[in-house]
Formats: structure tokens, C-alpha cells, sequence
């Protein structure tokens, strides 16, 4: 696939996002996916299967689709507001993407992408708090609180009912939204829209391509709240200072996206002007030389997410000075914050 796109290796199902007749297969695994997902729900929450509160507040960051919809710069920016406020926060999360038979551990900035997960090594890397990556989120959350943490913010963790929760955040894909509205695997849907309904913020992720071109994606509705990625600023992989995004408007380059939505990405891009030749990798996906192999030497931008798994490379590695990561930064309402503020201190005795 030397000089070309990488797309087609990470296409999601047509019917999800457009107007596809949805396989019956996938409608009868839908219908089975929903009676025991809405089971193990309604067991937590009649009590009569157990759940488990650290103690301290625990604020949940998550969406009810399948793939990404903006929830780690969310939980970034989050952290950083509830460290500006005074709080001690820590970041519980599940680690996708790790080995599977990893054991629980502390992840910093500097850990192994593969041993962490690609997101808590960037939260980490982004924010310097304790970040703690363990299957069971409850014991995640013990453990920032152990370590002297006062507030626990689970990264991607709706859907995870062992740990109590005081606030929940959803955050939607403003583009895609809820697809076609059916459960996996007919559709994107983890839960059905009323379970999204009970959190206590929807915050849409508006592209920022999107809101420059007028394509959709740039709305918001009543109840919502826009989250805008910003980005302007690239920074070399191998480190260096950082330059101008716009300083490659009318260049081609090579970008690299192996995230949810890869398209964002590439959107994004492109509303500065310049000219994408689009590398769409599956979520979470381990880079090695050869998917790097594109055939010309044009400059290589990729996400944050992707960026931390090249960074650890040693000497010798195939990452060279021509690889840059995106950095974005989280822009949200100063009522949003306030809301959210206001919401947390009204917990007595946490």
C-alpha cells in the first residue's frame, strides 16, 4: 500500500453511519447483545448485583457508541480545571489497548504504550496526575484514593456499573452522533439513547474543521454543550520545538490517525489547507516500520494518541525528523465549568 491511503483497512459497517439495509444476522446478535447488556444494568442497579464507591467523588467520562468520540481530551481537561480549582484528581481507566494479561499498574509518561494503553500514557504525559490502568475500575479507584487522590475521574467507564458514580459526563461524536440508532452489532449503539439521556452533561465534540466550513458537525442542541478541539501548534515526535500547523497549508503530507474517528483528524487538516494523503489505522493499533512505508518523504502528522506509541522508539528506530504530532487543547463554555463545579461541591462529605 506504499504511497496510498490506508482507509479501507479500518471501515466501519455501512449501515452504522449511513443509510445500508442492516444484515438480519446483525439484527438478531442486536436484539440478543441488548437483553443481556440491559440485565446486567438493571441487576446494578436494583443492588442486587454490588457496587463500589471509593469514598471521594468519582466522575465518569464516557459515551454510549462504539469507537471514539472525544472522551480523553474531555478527561484532560477536566483534570486540569479540577487542579487549577485546588482538587487532587487521578484518572481511573480500563487501558484498551494494553496486553491483555498486563497486571494493574501506575502509568506515567514515559511508560510502555503496550504495558499502560496509548490513552493513560498521553493523559499521564498531558497532565503529570496519577494515573491508574486496572480491568476493574472500583479497584482503580481505591488505589487513586490510597495514593491521595480527592476526586476520581474514570476515563471511558459509563458502561463499567461496578464503580459508583457521582457525575457522569457523555460525550458525542458531533458528526456521526448515534448512527443509526441500533445496539451493536446492528449499530454503533453500546446502550439506547435513554441510558445517555440520565447523565448529568452531554458534551458534543464539534469538529474544528467543521465549524470554519459550515459543514455539519457544528451544531449543538438544548442540553448540550460544545467542546471545540483546537488545534495550531505541531510537535516533532523525537522533540524539538514546536511550529505552525498553518506553516504546511498548501503542502502534502502524510497523516496518520489511528483513532475512532479517523476522518476528524483528516478534516481537521484540511480546513488549514493542506493537501492529506489520509493513513486510517484501527483504534489502538501497535505501529511498526512497515505501516510507515508510504513511498515518498513527505512530512508525517499524526494524532497525540498515535504519537506517544513512536516516542518511546529507541536509536536506529524508523521514526525520523519528519514525524510530527497534533496537539489539541479543549475549549468548553465557562458555564459548563461552573455547572459542573457547582454540582461537585453539593457532595456532602466528599
Amino acid at each position: 500500500m506504499a504511497g496510498g491511503s490506508h482507509e479501507r483497512r479500518v471501515r466501519l459497517p455501512a449501515y452504522w453511519y449511513g443509510d445500508a439495509p442492516v444484515p438480519i444476522g446483525a439484527r438478531l446478535l442486536s436484539g440478543l447483545y441488548g437483553a443481556v447488556t440491559g440485565l446486567r444494568r438493571s441487576l446494578y442497579l436494583k443492588g442486587w448485583l454490588r457496587r463500589h464507591h471509593p469514598g471521594v467523588p468519582v466522575i465518569v467520562v464516557g459515551n454510549i457508541t462504539a469507537g471514539g468520540a472525544g472522551k480523553t481530551p474531555m478527561t484532560i481537561a477536566l483534570v486540569e480545571r479540577l487542579r487549577a480549582e485546588g482538587r487532587t484528581p487521578g484518572v481511573a481507566s480500563r487501558g484498551y489497548g494494553r496486553d491483555g494479561s498486563a497486571p494493574p499498574m501506575w502509568v506515567e509518561g514515559t511508560s510502555d504504550p503496550a504495558l499502560g494503553g496509548d490513552e493513560p500514557v498521553l493523559i499521564a504525559a498531558r497532565t503529570g496526575v496519577k494515573v491508574r490502568v486496572d480491568r476493574d475500575r472500583a479497584a482503580a479507584a481505591r488505589a487513586l484514593v490510597e495514593a491521595g487522590c480527592d476526586v476520581v475521574v474514570c476515563d471511558d467507564g459509563l458502561q463499567h456499573y461496578r464503580l459508583a458514580r457521582d457525575i457522569e459526563i457523555e460525550v458525542v461524536d458531533g458528526r456521526r452522533r448515534y448512527g443509526n440508532g441500533q445496539l451493536l452489532p446492528a449499530g454503533p449503539l453500546r446502550e439506547l439513547p435513554e441510558r445517555a439521556a440520565r447523565c448529568d452533561f452531554r458534551v458534543v465534540n464539534i469538529s474544528q474543521a467543521n465549524v470554519a466550513s459550515g459543514v455539519g458537525g457544528g451544531e449543538t442542541g438544548f442540553g448540550e454543550w460544545p467542546m471545540r478541539l483546537i488545534a495550531d501548534q505541531v510537535q516533532p515526535v523525537l522533540g524539538g520545538r514546536s511550529r505552525k500547523l498553518g506553516a504546511y497549508s498548501g503542502q502534502r503530507v502524510h497523516a496518520v490517525a489511528g483513532i475512532g474517528d479517523p476522518e476528524r483528524f483528516f478534516a481537521m487538516l484540511r480546513g488549514f489547507g493542506i493537501a492529506v494523503v489520509p493513513h486510517a489505522f484501527p483504534d489502538h493499533h501497535r505501529y511498526s516500520a512497515a505501516d510507515f512505508e508510504f513511498g515518498s518523504q513527505l512530512p508525517v502528522l499524526m494524532t497525540e494518541k498515535d504519537a506517544v506509541k513512536l516516542a518511546g522508539e529507541g536509536e536506529g528506530s524508523f521514526v525520523g525528523d519528519q514525524y510530527f504530532s497534533v496537539p489539541v487543547r479543549t475549549e468548553l463554555p465557562e458555564a459548563f465549568w461552573v455547572s459542573l463545579l457547582d454540582k461537585l461541591a453539593a457532595l456532602k462529605g466528599r
